[in-house]
């Protein structure tokens, strides 16, 4: 009855920042990053979908991908700051299920869509003939769907085993958000079961995209080198590298967090690891794909000239 009544009244997140000046400066940091963040995936968002130039498979999944962004920091900064501003580390135990759903959901779905869009240069280099047949508008709208389809599913397995095992009296969540793998090292159980699904799902929705992706990403470098044009090949070596810095910044501490035995994890380490794939990754997709690509900003000034005229 006791753990009960802990479980109903929710838990407290020790958050990311000391109550420091250091701690001080790391928030403002973090509430710049983001709005920076907002601003750019919602403007990277709004930009695709005006300008007609950039309706192609590329860009309308670059779309979604600022879109799962806009809400993916979304669902995990504003909780924190409140905390943070407020002093009040609670949170309810429904809140910590709709927050670790979301996030889960999001995080899912984004590494899928990383593996579509790979998949769409893939064809776009090493197949540019049949392109136009096997990347439709129909394919990438089944890719997106697929992506939150899946991502759901496996959120939705992870929250619901979550919600319904006994918690002890402590209810101190060490991390900044409602990661279910450190709400469980509260469980009056043994959770060997729910670690094993954690490695299996973060294989399938992290580990063989991935896997997918470096193979894809061999075949067009490999492509790249035969290229006869010197145009051809700085273009395609400008559009892979900024998709490689995408996936690495967040494949790479998602990965290493969630394949590793417990036995091997510290909050410390997960929470500084979290920050690059909830926080960072965010803010850089925008900037990465804008600043390094003529398309966009190509886009960006018709877009304005529109809107000044």
């Amino acid at each position: 009855m006791e753990n009960n009544n802990q479980t109903l009244t929710g838990f407290l997140l020790l958050g990311l920042f000391p109550p420091s000046r250091i701690g001080l400066f790391l928030f403002i940091l973090i509430v710049i990053i983001f709005l920076m963040a907002l601003f750019g995936n919602l403007s990277m968002f709004l930009l695709i979908l005006l300008d007609i130039h950039l309706h192609t498979p590329m860009y309308f999944l670059l779309s979604q991908l600022s879109l799962m962004d806009l809400n993916y920091i979304s669902t995990i900064v504003p909780k924190m700051a409140s905390n943070y501003l407020f002093g009040n580390k609670s949170i309810s135990f429904i809140e910590c299920g709709v927050q670790s759903f979301f996030f889960l959901t999001l995080a899912g779905a984004e590494g899928l869509l990383l593996a579509s869009m790979a998949y769409d240069r893939y064809l776009a280099i090493c197949f540019p003939l049949h392109y136009p047949i096997r990347m439709s508008k129909k394919v990438c709208v089944l890719m997106i769907t697929g992506s939150w389809i899946m991502g759901s599913i496996n959120s939705c397995a992870h929250t619901v085993y979550a919600l319904h095992i006994p918690y002890c009296q402590s209810r101190s969540i060490n991390h900044f958000f409602c990661d279910v793998p450190a709400m469980l090292t509260l469980a009056c159980m043994d959770t060997w079961i729910y670690e094993y699904t954690v490695f299996v799902s973060t294989t399938l929705l992290i580990a063989f995209p991935f896997i997918g992706i470096a193979c894809s990403y061999g075949r067009v470098l490999h492509d790249i080198c035969h290229m006869h044009s010197t145009e051809g090949r700085k273009k395609a070596y400008s559009t892979c590298s900024t998709h490689l810095t995408v996936v690495t910044f967040y494949y790479a501490p998602f990965a290493y967090t969630y394949l590793r035995p417990r036995s091997l994890r510290s909050p410390t380490e997960d929470k500084i690891l979290a920050v690059f794939y909830t926080i960072l990754t965010p803010m850089l997709n925008p900037i990465i794909y804008s600043l390094r690509n003529k398309e966009v900003m190509g886009a960006l000034r018709r877009v304005i000239q529109r809107i000044c005229s």
